[in-house]
């Protein structure tokens, strides 16, 4: 396949959502602006991003991964062979990020879906507090009531001020919360729900953990 099959037609296909010019929708496809009501796979990180991670742009890499044959190869095959070409382990964010929005932009995943075709939701919220507070308002039972209206967590494992792991309901799903400290007063959570099982459920539960990240920072900055 060549790019005008690849890559363009992704611009080509948000021109048509958006009536943006074809410069327009291009700029706004490589920064991964995420789309207003508008139905395009987005790409894992912008163009800027990735050639500074890769040494490639994203056009580039859709050119070497069409005429590889990409197409036609599983998620482990295109995974291994971005890993060959920058030397480093398949399972590196490098090689996932641009296997991922590969598969997305060809139709070979929707946006959210996971290798073994369960999906994902994610959601992150800096505040201006410290690691310490951010971590204990998600950690603890009480705390956690006061911002996050649908509750439905159950601790499994949590490493202070750094991580903590969630079984959601008895739904099979599971929360991955990480936390990193910016600076004294600021820190950043990171959500990652996964094991969910098709489109419709990632997308109310992204919606949840982006309105819940805001209360809790309501929560935590004015409370």
């Amino acid at each position: 396949m060549t790019r005008q099959k690849s890559f363009k037609r992704l611009v080509r296909r948000r021109m048509e959502k958006t009536g943006e010019s074809y410069t327009a929708a291009r700029a706004m496809i490589l920064t991964a602006s995420e789309p207003a009501d508008v139905e395009v796979p987005q790409l894992v990180a912008s163009d800027e991003v990735i050639r500074e991670r890769t040494g490639r742009g994203w056009e580039e890499w859709f050119d070497l991964l069409d005429s590889w044959g990409a197409l036609d190869r599983t998620h482990r095959d295109i995974s291994t062979k971005v890993a060959a070409e920058l030397g480093i382990d398949p399972l590196a964010w490098n090689a996932q990020a641009v296997t991922t929005s590969y598969e997305r932009v060809r139709g070979m995943r929707a946006i959210g879906q996971r290798a073994d075709g369960l999906f994902a939701a994610s959601a992150s919220k800096t505040v201006g507090v410290a690691v310490g507070d951010l971590f204990d308002a998600f950690v603890d039972d009480d705390r956690r009531g006061k911002w996050l209206s649908d509750d439905r967590l159950s601790l499994r494992t949590a490493t202070r001020h750094r991580t903590a792991r969630f079984d959601w309901s008895d739904d099979g799903s599971r929360v991955l919360v990480t936390f990193n400290e910016k600076s004294p007063t600021k820190s950043m959570v990171s959500v990652e729900h996964t094991r969910l099982a098709d489109d419709g459920v990632a997308d109310e539960m992204r919606t949840l953990w982006r309105s819940g990240l805001e209360r809790l920072k309501e929560f935590l900055e004015n409370g």
